[in-house]
């Protein structure tokens, strides 16, 4: 990728006593890119995006946002700096509607101080029109919507507050074919508009069909990072697996490009 990268995890490390859960792990992401995060449980991967999110500390390594160096105490940190992620359980209020959970603890107020709802309402009804024209149901309760669209309601949540970086984990788990569908439209949406995304997935069909790198994790370490047209699903279940790339995949790799 050419020009400056949107973030920059240089030489990260995590301890918790003497386990190393992350162990010099370096990873970037670029505008209008999606990188997929792989790895088996316990690999390291989701402790490297709770460094990146503000959510947890590193033990070492360093941080940049457009080049330069940052240092994240909390996830309001990350957030002032156009980092927001959506967790597999997407962290909604579920006995409030879509406009309340779009501003969820950023409430916009009227100069009186007062709750500015119909603003709020104005505000959520056109970043949910964005990601899907069809949405309707603004003041139902999250807890009567489909998966996708409580998905739509966490993404627009994301991207509402001038977001440049969006951390997805596992967006299509526990989804029907038609919403994890509908959520792969809505991550193209994304890139087109510039935002660089990790995705943090299990689904290797999704990998394939919306990353354009993938970076696997195995033990703490990054044990492959890869443009997605360069490996095979076999590659990369591989690297999740064992570590290490297949035999015969550098006689693959230079046949092809002969």
């Amino acid at each position: 990728m050419s020009g400056q990268p949107l973030v920059e995890m240089i030489g990260i490390e995590k301890h918790f006593g003497g386990i190393c859960a992350v162990e010099h792990v370096s990873v970037d992401l670029y505008r209008g890119e999606v990188v997929g995060l792989l790895g088996h449980n316990g690999a390291g991967k989701s402790c490297l995006m709770r460094i990146l999110s503000g959510a947890m500390w590193p033990s070492g390594g360093e941080i940049r946002i457009g080049g330069a160096p940052v240092r994240f105490e909390t996830p309001n940190d990350a957030r002032d700096h156009g980092i927001e992620t959506i967790y597999q359980t997407l962290a909604l209020a579920d006995h409030l509607d879509a406009p309340a959970n779009l501003f969820l603890g950023r409430e916009l107020r009227t100069r009186f101080g007062n709750l500015d709802e119909a603003r709020m309402l104005r505000a959520a009804r056109e970043v949910l029109a964005r990601l899907n024209p069809n949405f309707r149901n603004l003041r139902d309760p999250v807890s009567s919507l489909s998966g996708g669209q409580r998905q739509v309601i966490a993404i627009a949540r994301a991207i509402y507050f001038d977001t440049k970086v969006l951390i997805m984990d596992e967006p299509t788990a526990a989804l029907g074919p038609s919403e994890t569908a509908m959520v792969a439209d809505l991550i193209r949406k994304l890139r087109a508009d510039g935002i660089g995304i990790f995705l943090v997935s299990h689904d290797m069909h999704d990998v394939f069909d919306l990353c354009d790198r993938v970076v696997v994790m195995n033990k703490g370490r990054v044990v492959g990072a890869h443009r997605i047209e360069e490996v095979t699903k076999d590659d990369v279940l591989s690297l999740i697996v064992k570590g290490e790339l297949p035999g015969n995949w550098s006689a693959r790799t230079l046949e092809a490009v002969q």
